[in-house]
């Protein structure tokens, strides 16, 4: 891999991780354009999904900093239930991860088939979105974290959006659109960082550090954080359908691909 391929790549999933377009459809789709191949190199892999969760720190950097707070008083206070809701939440694509995760892997093989699908999938999924709207304020509940945590465990199919299919469910729970994408944002870390470690301990990553992953890392990490400041508007506006029309394309393109 390249500099500039390991740059664009990085671009991709920053941005891709946060708007509700799927970053590992079109991880896949910049694959087989670029023709890289991402299996062989697992410390860019980890490198760009840290990246993109290190972005989500410094966006949510108060709410972050509150929480910790309030969860290390060892009081069960409002901080204490929301890091139970968002440890439940992660318990679904856990499951997914430890007894699934070969079967979940074949289909990040080039499977445009699957990617074009699931995008179409995406596309339903975040057009709901416009005739669905917000019957209250109360936060996320746990049974809302189970819910929501099992929309994420679908979504490791390539081309299911994460963000999409998380948002979109807690928006048809009734959910507040504020308390919904923060709580989507939030819950990505926890799985990701606990993937990132089993790799680490299960020592399948080298001890170089290469510049094709460093430039990787640090284009995943701008553009993320551009796009998850710029998510939470576009959440708040509504305006979520018009990624619906961007996904249905694409997953048409994919699908001719295929």
């Amino acid at each position: 891999m390249t500099i500039f391929e390991a740059i664009i790549i990085g671009i991709i999933q920053g941005l891709t991780e946060f708007l509700p377009v799927s970053s590992s459809g079109h991880i896949e789709l910049s694959k087989a354009l670029l023709g890289v191949q991402l299996e062989n190199n697992l410390e860019f892999s980890i490198a760009v999904h840290v990246a993109t969760v290190l972005s989500t720190l410094l966006v949510f950097r108060k709410e972050i900093i509150d929480l910790f707070s309030g969860f290390f008083s060892f009081k069960l206070n409002s901080q204490t239930h929301y890091v139970f809701k968002l440890l439940i939440s992660a318990v679904p694509v856990g499951i997914v991860g430890v007894f699934f995760k070969d079967q979940i892997e074949t289909l990040f093989e080039g499977n445009l088939l699957v990617v074009g699908s699931m995008l179409l999938a995406t596309a339903i999924l975040l057009a709901l979105t416009r005739v669905v709207q917000p019957k209250n304020t109360k936060p996320v509940g746990y049974f809302d974290s189970v819910v929501i945590g099992l929309a994420q465990a679908v979504a490791v199919m390539p081309g299911l959006s994460r963000s999409g299919a998380t948002i979109s469910t807690g928006l048809l729970l009734g959910k507040d659109r504020d308390e919904v994408a923060r709580f989507s944002f939030l819950m990505v870390i926890i799985p990701v960082l606990g993937a990132a470690f089993l790799d680490i301990i299960k020592g399948d990553i080298s001890n170089t550090i290469t510049a094709p992953v460093v430039a990787g890392f640090v284009a995943a990490f701008v553009s993320g954080f551009l796009a998850c400041s710029f998510m939470l508007r576009i959440v708040r506006k509504g305006n979520l359908y018009w990624f619906a029309l961007y996904c249905a394309l694409v997953g048409i393109v994919a699908l001719f691909l295929a």
